[in-house]
């Protein structure tokens, strides 16, 4: 994948046939070594080819894969009951506000982060 990001990018600087030895440069000037078997391997499968091309019949390609749609959301929360009877969710709630006042309170054990 850094071999072919290394050619696009010199495609996009106008270089519309680099060479191995250009791929290279690029790929050493941020500190990355070529991976020769695969260089060559990527010169020969783009040698005589027009990048925009490639590009456009790949987005063409990928138009037709299914993406999913993920699942769908979680469920709402029910409404408490017309008598007033906030129900247990309420309790928990208060129950979990004590703890992080506890936990904010031990947080600090008596000495500031910049003392």
């Amino acid at each position: 994948m850094k071999h072919l990001a290394a050619y696009l990018l010199l495609g996009l600087g106008g270089n519309t046939e680099p060479s191995a030895e250009d791929i290279k440069g690029v790929l050493e000037s941020v500190g990355i070594d070529a991976d020769e078997d695969r260089l060559e391997k990527l010169i020969g499968e783009l040698k005589g080819k027009d990048l925009q091309e490639l590009i456009a019949e790949g987005s063409s390609k990928l138009a037709s894969v299914p993406s999913g749609g993920g699942g769908g959301g979680g469920g709402g929360a029910s409404a408490p009951t017309a008598g007033g009877d906030s129900g247990p969710a309420v309790e928990e709630e208060k129950l979990a506000e004590k703890e992080e006042e506890k936990e904010e309170s031990d947080e600090d054990m008596g000495f500031g982060l910049f003392d």
